[in-house]
């Protein structure tokens, strides 16, 4: 599979990790998780192979609609539901490489599966 990086491009973290891509000729696809949404199985998968079971560590638990959909005592499916669904809530970058996942923050994380 080719290396994968999900990425929103207003987001500072995420230009860095493109940069460090760049500069160290690393080749991933770019997805752009606000303009198409993962799927709760491709939320899943991600949780796999970042190694979490609460998907809270992978979610930026301080957006404002965390806290207006009443996320805190949500079960793991619930979780998943809400981040498919606001993907705003989608912690990133997610850097996807070799069937492993990391959250690239800081970015020079992902060097970590290369």
């Amino acid at each position: 599979m080719r290396a994968q990086i999900y990425i929103n491009p207003s987001c500072s973290k995420c230009r860095s990790a493109l940069s460090i891509l760049d500069e160290h000729r690393i080749e991933a696809k770019v997805l752009r998780y606000l303009d198409s949404p993962p799927s709760i199985e491709e939320l899943e998968r991600l949780a796999n192979m970042l190694g979490i079971e609460d998907p809270r560590a992978m979610m930026r638990t301080s957006e404002p609609e965390y806290r207006e959909l009443g996320l805190v005592d949500a079960s793991r499916n619930e979780l998943l539901r809400a981040i498919a669904a606001h993907p705003i809530l989608l912690e990133r970058p997610i850097f996807v490489s070799g069937g492993r996942a990391v959250i690239a923050r800081p970015p020079e994380r992902l060097l970590e599966l290369r």
